[in-house]
């Protein structure tokens, strides 16, 4: 199954799941990450936490959506937002996309230098929460009805 965590910038919350579902996936999951405005360079917490957690940080780059949208890109079987909030970020939107889900996180990058630590370890758990859920949970066939259900349980997950 491949995926595409979508956010605006591309550095902190979508890199996080990104190598969460990875990791978790354990070779059943292909995720990717994009922004629709990338920051040009990952995050550096979101490196550092990833590293203290076990993942492997070598190749994740903050990188364009649009390198997704071109014929020879692997074809997505879903796409998540990871924007904290709808009204106040830009959210990017995946067209053709067979299943979309938007599982919101608050934007660690955005917290002060003194509570970034405490920022990102937050954005990591609620999102390796519903990593968890949704690995544990994920149908073996491409049943597009049960896989939107499941990714928007698991999107509700605090």
């Amino acid at each position: 199954m491949n995926i595409l965590v979508l956010c605006t910038g591309n550095s902190a919350r979508s890199i996080l799941l990104e190598a969460l579902l990875n990791d978790l996936g354990q070779g059943g999951i292909h995720a990717y990450s994009a922004g629709s405005q990338p920051a040009g360079k990952v995050h550096p917490q979101s490196l550092a936490l990833l590293a203290s957690k076990g993942h492997q940080v070598t190749g994740y780059r903050s990188k364009s959506w649009d390198e997704f949208g071109t014929p020879d890109a692997a074809q997505m079987d879903a796409v998540i937002t990871v924007c904290g909030s709808a009204a106040e970020e830009a959210c990017p939107l995946w067209p053709g996309a067979p299943v979309t889900a938007h599982w919101g996180v608050d934007d660690p990058a955005a917290a002060s230098a003194a509570e970034a630590p405490a920022a990102f370890e937050e954005a990591y758990a609620i999102l390796r929460r519903r990593a968890e859920a949704f690995i544990e949970a994920t149908p073996q066939a491409h049943d597009t009805v049960a896989l939107k259900a499941l990714l928007a349980r698991c999107g509700a997950i605090a």
